[in-house]
């Protein structure tokens, strides 16, 4: 069965990108990049008028899958409205798939390359 591994990357706006990066370092030792145990994970502040996920939302959590097209299939027998777009998708950085949880939240799916 398709699963979540761990966290791919957590995404949202910020007014001044560089200053809310640097507080999150310093307050929570969270820097932009790290390895953790499960692999990967992005910590990036978004410019506030990023058109990369909905502008009614602040937050888009990411997540890395193991087997994203076993997901997708799972999500879809399940009812739930999956969106792919080809340009999502690089050789360098992966798959993705689009997902909304019950509250209208997007989830953004990752399987890296």
């Amino acid at each position: 069965m398709a699963k979540a591994t761990g966290i791919g990357g957590v995404f949202f706006r910020a007014q001044d990108i560089e200053a809310l990066g640097k507080w999150y370092e310093t307050h929570l030792s969270v820097p932009g990049f790290w390895t953790q145990e499960a692999g990967m994970t992005v910590f990036a502040p978004f410019k506030h008028d990023s058109d990369y996920f909905a502008a009614g939302k602040q937050w888009m959590i990411n997540f890395r899958v193991d087997d994203l097209a076993a997901l997708i299939g799972q999500l879809r027998a399940a009812g739930i409205a999956v969106e792919t777009r080809a340009e999502w998708d690089t050789p360098e950085t992966g798959q993705f798939a689009r997902i909304h949880d019950p509250e209208g939240n997007p989830i953004e799916l990752w399987q890296p390359a």
